[in-house]
């Protein structure tokens, strides 16, 4: 849901909260033809209207570049260093450095890999905080709200009592990097652009000529990699989103709330092309109001299929911004934002190990991501110290077979296929459908919609949230459930079938 929820390894120099950006910089990746608008002659239009109002569309993002950390690494030396580890991590975004750090604890010999470890992560990550006070790291929060809202239309809002707040990526990434010094991790500033196995080590071929080789290979390097195998057909959802953070000469935001979801549409009452769109493939507004005049806003799909055009996202946060009376002044930082939800899980085993984007690990019927990541770290973690630590020695795939089993165990799969079943729920809903479906959700046991979106409840306990979320929905809600998804629901209960036997 909008950019409260996910990971990879950084490529471009944007502002997220929690998301994957797409830019210049970043490697190509393929995606389904999205959804178009049709009509040259209604953009026009459209930008013509929105120029009025000083269309932030036509600013510069300040910040192009992404800043450097001033940090003292230990570098792989081609020259003196063996070109041997245990294990070897290709990049170095949040997933990365935190399986290095929890990996090199046990004293196992580990090297990251990446084009530039040094640079500061050029996305924002915004989460719960319950979520990073349970892994210790609420010291990496430079924001925080006491609240979050979400407003379902014009005359309902829900109040959420539980806070939510905006990642550091500068203290994050120090303080694991400080970690991985501690523990010894060696990095080596290259772009891996092959791996070869053999029976009981693999080899990376490194674009700058160096090859280094490791029992294990994990590749933290995001959704755009190539280097992870899959055996069935990668459906996946998408949330797509353009975000600014913005200086603007006032907002409507209360500053000890932040906007988690706004699904209102009256800003389209004069935009008909866009409204009609709208309520078939409706988006909403995420906000981080920080001061009276500093806010992150950001329109985003939450899950569409095909993509939903990105020219038609930006319109319609003009409309809205417009609509909010949101005159911006200077664009500090923007994104561009694409996450594939769902789908099927990588082939289980694999020579190549996978932790964040690329892994399997987005929550797919919100997109959250970088708290999971940073707490299954240490359970992967502890899966190949199992093999490799310091009285053991199991390779090849005996090595490969716990690795990927430590990530997902069978009931952390089938709870997979669960969320997976949200998402394709999700899909099925128009506007009003949604708007319906999170006024039930949030009326939910605050354990049980907690839990959803953090990816903590048992499978027990998600059918019993069913339950509840089915008793507690409107008899509109209830109809779209039973109208919409007998054919989501069936294939879900097929593919738990599958992983129980």
């Amino acid at each position: 849901m909008g950019t409260l929820f996910r990971l990879f390894s950084p490529p471009p120099t944007t502002l997220c909260t929690n998301k994957f950006f797409l830019s210049p910089s970043t490697p190509s990746i393929s995606f389904p033809r999205p959804n178009t608008t049709s009509s040259t002659k209604k953009h026009q239009y459209y930008r013509t209207q929105s120029s009025k109002y000083g269309n932030f569309l036509d600013l510069k993002p300040e910040t192009t570049q992404p800043e450097s950390l001033d940090f003292d690494l230990s570098w792989w030396d081609p020259k003196s260093d063996r070109p041997h580890f245990d294990v070897i991590i290709i990049g170095t975004g949040p997933a990365g450095l935190r399986l290095a750090e929890q990996v090199s604890r046990y004293g196992i010999k580990v090297c990251c890999v990446d084009p530039s470890p040094l640079s500061v992560w050029p996305n924002n990550y915004g989460v719960w905080v319950d979520e990073f006070e349970s892994l210790k790291l609420e010291d990496c929060l430079d924001k925080t709200w006491p609240m979050a809202c979400v407003y379902l239309d014009e005359n309902k809002t829900k109040y959420l009592d539980r806070p939510y707040g905006r990642v550091s990526r500068k203290k994050l990434k120090t303080k694991l990097m400080e970690g991985c010094v501690s523990n010894g991790v060696k990095f080596h500033e290259a772009k891996v652009w092959k791996i070869e196995h053999q029976e009981f080590e693999s080899f990376i071929m490194c674009d700058d000529g160096n090859e280094l080789k490791a029992s294990l290979i994990v590749d933290a390097s995001g959704f755009a990699s190539s280097f992870i195998e899959y055996d069935k057909k990668r459906n996946h959802g998408y949330q797509i989103a353009h975000g600014i953070l913005a200086e603007v000469e006032e907002h409507p935001f209360d500053l000890d709330k932040m906007v988690l979801m706004d699904w209102r549409d009256t800003h389209l009452g004069n935009e008909p092309y866009l409204r009609v769109k709208n309520s078939r493939f409706p988006t909403f507004l995420y906000a981080m109001p920080f001061d009276s005049n500093l806010v992150f806003l950001e329109e985003t799909s939450l899950v569409s299929r095909p993509v939903l055009s990105y020219k038609e996202v930006k319109s319609r946060m003009v409309a809205r911004l417009r609509h909010l009376g949101i005159r911006v002044k200077r664009v500090l930082e923007d994104e561009k934002c694409l996450i594939p939800m769902g789908g099927p899980l990588p082939k289980l085993p694999q020579s190549v190990m996978a932790i964040g984007g690329t892994s399997g690990v987005v929550h797919p019927s919100t997109g959250y991501m970088v708290a999971r990541s940073m707490a299954l770290a240490p359970v992967l973690a502890d899966a190949i110290a199992e093999c490799l630590g310091s009285t053991r020695m199991i390779r090849g795939q005996p090595l490969y077979h716990r690795a990927w089993n430590g990530l997902w165990p069978i009931e952390r799969r089938c709870r997979r296929e669960f969320y997976s079943f949200g998402m394709e729920t999700l899909l099925k809903l128009d506007l009003d459908g949604t708007r319906r479906f999170f006024d039930a959700f949030f009326n939910l046991d605050p354990y049980q919609w907690q839990g959803f979106l953090s990816s903590r409840l048992s499978l027990q306990e998600l059918l019993l949230l069913s339950l509840s979320l089915f008793g507690r929905a409107s008899n509109m809600s209830r109809f779209d459930i039973v109208t919409k998804c007998p054919v989501p629901l069936a294939k879900m209960v097929g593919k738990l079938a599958i992983e129980t036997i």
